[in-house]
């Protein structure tokens, strides 16, 4: 659930997978998260799909992370172990500060369900003032990682864009 003292947050929606980008995949994750976003007000801005290739995934963060028209990019597929898995190499090369407890937290979330969610190799941070979180292919992978995101998205957008904010408590805000 968003903060109403929050203003929309925009959004920028990034597949990462070499069947979508050749059209014989449906991209069921980012619908997901269109989905997510729609369901709490936020607005997607920017959506495209990639093949698994680095170039393309680093390419399409820095002109999105750099526009001036994002608050939170968020990507899925390509974050596991075989090798057209580059997403997280490809955001490294673009987040300025990682927060790895972030992607911890997604991956311990994950893992509730799914053993195997300990693998995704996904990565947090951000650019500038832009949020950026990689999630995993999986419908139920993006459901965990935006889970762990609910609860804390709205507060890190409005430290990201310099705003005055309390600091959430499990009791309200302190």
């Amino acid at each position: 659930m968003t903060d109403d003292s929050v203003a929309a947050i925009r959004l920028g929606v990034l597949t990462v997978s070499d069947g979508c980008a050749a059209g014989v995949r449906e991209d069921g994750s980012g619908e997901a998260i269109v989905t997510w976003c729609a369901d709490r007000g936020h607005v997607v801005v920017d959506r495209d799909v990639v093949p698994d290739d680095a170039h393309a995934i680093t390419r399409r963060l820095l002109e999105w992370a750099d526009s001036g028209r994002l608050d939170v990019i968020l990507t899925t597929g390509g974050t596991g172990f075989t090798e057209r898995d580059v997403t997280p190499e490809a955001t490294a090369s673009v987040l300025e500060k990682e927060a790895p407890g972030i992607a911890e937290a997604m991956r311990r979330k994950g893992a509730e369900q799914t053993p195997a969610a300990i693998l995704s190799r996904g990565l947090t941070g951000s650019r500038g003032s832009v949020f950026l979180a990689n999630l995993p292919g999986s419908t139920g992978g993006v459901r965990d990682g935006l889970d762990v995101l609910d609860g804390i998205l709205s507060h890190l957008v409005q430290l990201l864009r310099g705003e005055a904010t309390a600091h959430p408590t499990r009791e309200g805000t302190a």
